[in-house]
């Protein structure tokens, strides 16, 4: 009984996390399947043979997505309405109140592509019908968004709205010139400043292919197989289910476009592993969520913020990939480090021979699952195609792939060629589903911070721009700090999409001019990722962090426990982003050399080690408290050895003495530790 329990609350989560709450039958799932399957092949037609401008492209792909959140979710979450207004909470069906939603938004949304030449001849000049339509369609994607990713961000975007129409009300430090309708209107709806902006365009330009993606290599079983191959490598040694953990969880992150659904395909295999072997419940459930959570930072997918950034910083996405490989690659070993750390504190062992599967085994079953990944990363490294082009052609690779494996396996259980046959439609049009499902939060997230994006251009981002320099004091150092924080709060009711646009908009500019005019040349790329890994890093900030109750619910661990654990074991990616700021040769900023940025990264990578040892209080044994200064000192050296540059005022040739330096703190560590493990 308990366990149905669990499994109905990690089932609620998901399908709350990936908008999808309601179950309806007949005609409204046949609906959805329809939607689903036409947004598919409109987004496959965009890059064969639709030609369209990015403004109607843009609506287009906005009003599937609205029609599908009004599908899929009710207008309130609760299940124990009764009476008369029992339709607000329906989910076996799709009441006629929203199908009025669907068509009112679904007009209002593409009013801009059935009157676009008549808004194209009078542009600047909206007429009054522009502004009701304009209304209802920005009404109608809050309610949506609100629907799918919660209240915060149409109170948010309700916030900067009231800004902008009332800022001469405001104190005379935040005072601005209010704006009227019809330039407001202007702006946000009828012009690709606002809704139909940047964030929207890359939502239906490049990240839905990439989830879309992700979620057929689920359907088709990549999941499992991540899992089954990282057991098989890893599960036999110390604490070997963690280390699987953590490196199936960053796997399938390629596959998976949600944090809870990530927790939940990979911890229901290994958490109870992890247990098994000796983890505490809060621990083993910590572990997975911080994995889990991370692999949103793992190039060369990551998340749908990864391909903005391109987008804003005005470079190809690989040159994104080539920033972020460093951070997320030293996050993810600082982690794998921790297990182990922890693993030792608790004298774990691995997992018995039995319950380790075979590495060639795994290897040869899954091997089919690794070839549209390297279809993708062939196509973006090596080719040089387009992020979109990659993926569509990786997705038509994989869609043989699925067709080739269900003949096979009908011919295997003696069935015939139809039966596998109707499997691959099953499972390509299952496919499509979950992905256009959940490609619905990325583009309302989109659409909505378009909105605040829009009024930031209208005179909003210059003020806030004073009000943040008078609140730093123009410190770059509390900005950064500010920066964090503000990441961290808002990032705790939005998804890591939307918290990125949002700080983007309003901070990474400043950072970048606030650090040129103290003598800090911060390259905009880093001030962008800054932004981005703290929104993400918030998915597990307690007392919000979702995955932390999916989580927990799994290993039946107290969910602010794991949350609080979690945390603590995300302190080892926090402090990645305060060095690269301060540091642009982590993110290979000017760096074209094979051999250096090698060595930068192994460098990044002991700094993590050091790091990590300091927050576990454990290297070879327990540390004392006279290590504690020791393992700070290696850490900064190691990640920036600016620091020790500037401590002992010295000229920047000395930065190989500053590695030299950390290096030789990190090594007495050890001997000083070898030495006392052998007197235990």
């Amino acid at each position: 009984m308990g366990n149905n329990i669990i499994n109905k609350d990690l089932e609620e989560l998901i399908k709350e996390d990936t908008g999808s709450l309601r179950d309806p039958k007949k005609f409204d799932k046949a609906l959805i399947i329809l939607v689903s399957v036409c947004w598919v092949l409109f987004q496959f037609g965009l890059l064969t043979f639709i030609v369209l401008d990015s403004a109607r492209v843009r609506a287009i792909h906005l009003a599937f997505a609205i029609i599908l959140a009004y599908l899929n979710m009710p207008f309130l979450k609760r299940r124990n309405i009764r009476g008369f207004f029992s339709f607000l909470s329906a989910r076996d069906r799709v009441p006629l109140f929203d199908y009025f939603f669907i068509i009112v938004g679904f007009y209002s949304v593409m009013y801009t592509v059935f009157n676009f030449k008549e808004l194209s001849e009078r542009a600047g000049s909206p007429t009054s019908t522009d502004i009701i339509v304009g209304t209802i369609a920005i009404i109608t994607i809050l309610e949506a968004t609100r629907r799918v990713i919660g209240i915060a961000m149409p109170i948010i975007v309700g916030l900067f709205c009231f800004y902008v129409f009332f800022g001469e009300m405001m104190p005379d430090f935040m005072a601005l010139k209010s704006v009227s309708v019809v330039k407001f209107m202007n702006q946000i709806y009828l012009s690709t400043e606002g809704i139909f902006g940047i964030p929207l365009g890359v939502s239906a330009g490049v990240v839905f292919y990439f989830v879309l993606l992700g979620a057929m290599l689920d359907k088709a079983g990549a999941g499992k197989f991540f899992i089954d191959l990282a057991l098989s490598v890893f599960g036999k040694y110390k604490g070997g289910p963690a280390k699987a953990s953590i490196v199936s969880s960053g796997l399938t992150g390629l596959v998976s476009g949600s944090s809870i659904a990530n927790v939940v395909t990979t911890g229901t295999f290994t958490i109870p592993l992890m247990k098994k072997v000796g983890y505490p419940a809060k621990k083993a459930a910590a572990t997975e969520v911080a994995a889990s959570i991370d692999g949103q930072i793992m190039p060369p997918v990551m998340g749908a913020a990864a391909f903005i950034i391109g987008e804003y910083v005005g470079v190809p996405y690989i040159e994104v990939i080539k920033a972020a490989a460093i951070p997320a690659f030293t996050s993810y070993f600082a982690l794998f480090f921790v297990s182990h750390l922890e693993a030792s504190k608790l004298g774990m062992k691995g997992l018995p021979p039995e319950d380790v599967p075979n590495f060639f085994q795994t290897l040869k079953s899954g091997l089919i699952y690794l070839l549209p990944i390297f279809i993708l990363l062939y196509e973006l490294v090596i080719l040089r195609h387009s992020p979109e082009m990659s993926a569509f052609r990786a997705i038509l690779f994989l869609v043989v792939i699925m067709l080739a494996k269900n003949i096979y396996n009908a011919h295997n259980n003696g069935k015939n060629y139809i039966d596998g046959l109707k499997n691959f439609f099953k499972d390509l049009i299952d496919g499509f589903v979950v992905g256009s499902k959940n490609m619905v939060s990325v583009s309302l997230a989109c659409a909505s911070a378009g909105i605040i994006v829009g009024i930031v251009t209208l005179g909003v981002g210059g003020m806030l721009t004073q009000i943040v320099e008078t609140v730093s004091n123009g410190n770059i150092y509390i900005l950064v700090v500010v920066t964090a924080f503000a990441s961290l709060i808002l990032g705790m009711g939005l998804p890591t999409t939307a918290t990125y646009i949002v700080m983007a908009s309003l901070i990474a500019p400043v950072i970048v001019e606030l650090g040129g005019n103290y003598g800090f040349m911060i390259p905009i790329m880093a001030a962008h990722l800054f932004c981005f890994y703290f929104g993400m890093l918030a998915d597990d900030t307690p007392p919000v962090g979702l995955g932390s109750y999916a989580a927990a619910a799994l290993a039946g661990s107290n969910p602010i426990e794991t949350g609080l654990q979690g945390f603590i074991y995300h302190l080892r990616t926090f402090i990645i982003p305060f060095m690269f700021v301060f540091n642009p040769e982590l993110i290979l900023h000017g760096i074209n050399s094979w051999p250096y940025a090698l060595f930068i990264f192994v460098m990044s990578v002991l700094g993590g080690f050091a790091f990590a040892s300091l927050l576990q209080g454990w290297f070879l044994v327990k540390n004392k408290w006279y290590e504690i200064p020791l393992f700070l000192s290696a850490s900064l050296l190691l990640f920036n050895p600016k620091i020790g540059i500037y401590v002992f005022n010295l000229d920047t040739s000395y930065k190989y003495h500053m590695y030299g330096l950390g290096l030789l703190i990190f090594a007495s560590i050890y001997v000083m530790q070898k030495f006392r493990q052998k007197t235990l």
